[in-house]
């Protein structure tokens, strides 16, 4: 396969040769190619989570967060500590 660069690019690929960074400009070309990759592996799974969410969600299961929520859920998180630090605290007693 055959690409061509941008001037903009080969500039920028010719920068990062100077530097020390890549050899040449496929190597600067493998580098985007593992990066866009990555990124895309990232988003598939981001996806999927977001898929399963949703599921979850629709099923009843979760609880859709809105700031009444993440209030509620905060509430019930201090309380929960709270009643485990009297229950450890009554332990050491």
């Amino acid at each position: 396969m055959e690409i061509e660069l941008t001037p903009d690019q080969k500039a920028f690929a010719r920068h990062a040769m100077e530097m020390g960074r890549f050899q040449n400009e496929e190597d600067a070309v493998h580098e985007a190619l593992a990066l866009w990759e990555e990124r895309e592996r990232g988003r598939v799974g981001f996806l999927a989570t977001l898929n399963k969410a949703r599921a979850s969600l629709a099923q009843s299961e979760g609880r859709p967060l809105t700031p009444e929520s993440m209030q509620e859920l905060s509430a019930e998180v201090r309380e929960r500590g709270r009643a485990r630090l009297i229950a450890e605290l009554a332990k050491a007693s």
